[in-house]
């Protein structure tokens, strides 16, 4: 990231720095699974049910059609270069394919970690992890979803994430319910991007 911003100031372009983003996707991989061991987080849940994974997915999918849809000027903070995988020739289908499948496999995964997992519990106790999710507390949940929301380019719809994924957390007790509606919201988003050529959205 430090890299794309150094070289956007010497006048990359962000096409130009589109295969740093492949980079980015294989190192934080990696990352993660060197460090798989250490994430107790990331045990599969015992005694999770249908229940649990279906509410999960119909969030991620309400998170989707909330950020393809709150786009007033008011609703955004800057713009966003978004990240455009086509060229004269057409659409670079391996790229799509890696910005696609980083924002399913791994980004959902990095960034509950930090947000939900770590930050949110944080907050609550700087021993985070012997905070349960439900007890992490309100102060918690609405400094963790506002931070969240304005960390993306569409505030508000960031901010309905937030809430919608912090909940998610606190209700199931397990991470991977917010992993699987953050999949489930970008996995739709990078169809629905691909499909419609809004790569802004990206």
């Amino acid at each position: 990231m430090l890299l794309a911003e150094l070289l956007s100031r010497y006048g990359w372009s962000a096409h130009e720095l589109r295969l740093l983003y492949a980079v980015k996707i294989a190192v934080v991989a990696a990352l993660l699974w060197t460090l798989r061991g250490a994430y107790a987080e990331l045990r599969l849940p015992h005694g999770a049910g249908v229940m649990t994974w279906g509410v999960a997915a119909v969030a991620g999918a309400v998170v989707f059609v909330a950020w393809i849809n709150l786009k007033a000027g008011w609703m955004e903070i800057g713009v966003s270069a978004g990240f455009n995988p086509s060229s004269d020739a057409g659409i670079d289908w391996m790229m799509a394919a890696a910005r696609l499948m980083g924002a399913i496999l791994v980004v959902p995964l990095m960034e509950e970690l930090f947000w939900r997992s770590f930050l949110m519990r944080w907050i609550a106790r700087h021993d985070f992890l012997a905070v349960e999710p439900a007890r992490a507390g309100s102060r918690a949940f609405v400094i963790s979803a506002l931070l969240f929301a304005f960390e993306h380019n569409l505030w508000l719809a960031g901010l309905l994430a937030g809430v919608f994924y912090n909940l998610l957390y606190m209700r199931s007790g397990t991470l991977w319910s917010p992993i699987l509606a953050h999949a489930v919201t970008n996995a739709l988003l990078g169809v629905w991007v691909i499909y419609t050529g809004n790569w802004s959205y990206w």
